[in-house]
């Protein structure tokens, strides 16, 4: 019997006064949230479950707020039990922009172009009207993303791959990460969703839904002060789906010129900045590794590594153009590639 599921139907049939006629799942994430459509006449609604042991409703409750300040598409919260940890949200429907990409990824047409030029917009949005809201934000410093980064040898070498890190090895981690900072932090810092990806963006329809402009953007609570290209990482270097590089080189350069012309600052060239998007995503991907292997290993949920594969390539493609990522490539190409299939084969069974 799921008793929160039962104290969550309570509390909308007997406290709010909400009767309706179906609940059914609508997402589970990678955390301990888990979210549910709820049906009441012609109408649906969206009700996370956060159980306050393990998650807090306060930052998506005030980041929510902060977002629908600068003027995008977030779920409204219709009523909040801090204490219980549910929230009533308004219903950005069901359609990810992941599905939408994958239908239109061998396409002709413009459509994957025009769900970018939608998520691009946004994201303008938020890093240029949102600088005020970034600085009550926790910082995206030295200490968070180094801590993240550990993750790696921790979880992804150590307790997935079976790897024996010799002292050499962990200088060598250690080197990398410490560069890997130092890029981040020299960018400017604005506001930074930090799951800014396919799976967090919902295809909306304006007008004709009722739920507002496109894209409907979830998964927001986590937001913190931090560099400028996080959220076009987590975007054009999607680790559930991949375009070719050139697409996304076009992609990122144009989104510079869009954000430097709502009066962001963006650097001084394309090319520095696309080297600052390059090492923010190793950073970002040496993360992810660590995040889906203890997210098996620790969670139990196994979905996440088949998607090991495409996170390693994203880090393996561009060691060979930076220096202070030419030591972790070798040890990539070495010690990672040729057992990651084999383990992953046998952690699933």
């Amino acid at each position: 019997m799921d008793k929160r599921l039962e104290l969550l139907s309570h509390w909308l049939r007997n406290d709010l006064r909400f009767d309706f006629e179906r609940i059914a799942p609508a997402s589970i994430d990678a955390s301990f949230r888990r979210y549910f459509r709820v049906w009441r006449g012609s109408e649906t609604f969206v009700v996370m479950d956060a159980p306050p042991e393990k998650e807090d409703t306060g930052p998506f409750t005030r980041i929510a707020r902060m977002l629908a300040d600068v003027g995008v598409n977030v779920p409204r919260i219709i009523e909040a039990d801090k204490e219980r940890g549910f929230l009533l949200l308004t219903d950005l429907g069901a359609r990810l922009y992941l599905d939408d990409l994958n239908a239109y990824a061998t396409a002709s047409g413009g459509e994957v172009d025009e769900l970018y030029d939608d998520a691009t917009s946004a994201l303008c949005a938020i890093q240029a009207r949102g600088l005020g809201h970034a600085t009550q934000l926790p910082d995206y410093d030295r200490a968070a993303l180094t801590r993240e980064m550990e993750l790696f040898p921790e979880w992804f070498c150590t307790k997935h791959l079976k790897l024996e890190l010799s002292d050499d090895d962990r200088e060598m981690i250690a080197t990398t990460f410490d560069a890997l900072c130092r890029s981040a932090l020299e960018q400017p810092q604005v506001f930074v969703h930090r799951d800014y990806h396919s799976r967090n963006l919902m295809v909306c329809n304006g007008a004709d839904s009722g739920v507002g402009s496109n894209p409907g953007i979830l998964d927001f609570q986590d937001a913190v002060r931090g560099a400028i290209t996080y959220d076009l990482v987590s975007l054009f270097k999607d680790c559930y789906i991949r375009w070719p590089q050139d697409r996304v080189r076009n992609w990122v350069v144009g989104y510079r010129a869009e954000a430097a012309a709502a009066g962001v600052e963006t650097g001084a060239d394309d090319a520095g900045f696309l080297r600052w998007f390059h090492l923010m995503g190793a950073q970002r991907h040496i993360k992810v590794l660590g995040i889906f292997a203890r997210l098996f290993h620790r969670d139990g949920k196994a979905r996440y590594l088949h998607d090991l594969p495409l996170t390693l390539d994203y880090v393996r493609e561009i060691c060979p153009n930076h220096p202070e990522l030419h030591a972790l490539g070798r040890f990539l190409e070495e010690r990672v590639v040729p057992i990651l299939k084999q383990r992953t084969y046998e952690a699933l069974g």
